[in-house]
């Protein structure tokens, strides 16, 4: 159980450094990978399973890694802030996504039976997180589509205006 532990750590550091270098601006919303799909219905599909009672029950790493981007709408509302909410949503998507690829390394770090149980409780933990950006991350477009809106509004009358 130790090495399954010491496994789990090493892998979730590793994770934790690749999602925090990873530029922001590889990551677009509108990307094939990060729309929503039609059966997803902008995200509405994941209130079937109560997504919106237990996603707030999950531990958020955001909270305690303070060189992480707060997944917050508290403080600053901005386009620029949203979008990088909405950015933010796709790089964890992603370091789920490979957290799940790289569950089969336990089996070879565990014995049998274990190994098996284990890896599949692995992969299988990640599925929340993963079904947590995609049902967030329609919203939070959304939000910033209507934000960017206004302040491009804003900034044209201000320019309108005579000085």
């Amino acid at each position: 159980m130790d090495r399954f532990v010491a496994t789990v750590a090493g892998i979730g550091v590793l994770a934790h450094v690749l999602g925090e270098a990873l530029p922001r601006r590889w990551f677009s919303p509108k990307a094939v990978l990060w729309c929503s799909f039609s059966w997803e219905k902008e995200g509405r599909i994941y209130r079937k399973v109560g997504i919106e009672w237990w996603k707030n029950h999950l531990p958020d790493a955001s909270r305690h890694a303070k060189d992480m981007e707060p997944k917050t709408l508290a403080g600053e509302r901005t386009a620029a802030h949203l979008l990088r909410l909405v950015q933010e949503t796709c790089v964890a998507e992603l370091i789920h996504w490979l957290l799940w690829l790289v569950s089969p390394v336990l089996l070879v770090v565990m014995k049998k039976p274990w190994s098996i149980v284990m890896t599949v409780l692995y992969g299988l933990s990640n599925l929340p997180f993963i079904l947590i950006q995609r049902y967030n991350r329609p919203r939070l477009l959304r939000l910033y589509e209507r934000m960017a809106q206004r302040e491009q509004l804003k900034k044209t009358i201000e320019e309108a205006l005579p000085q």
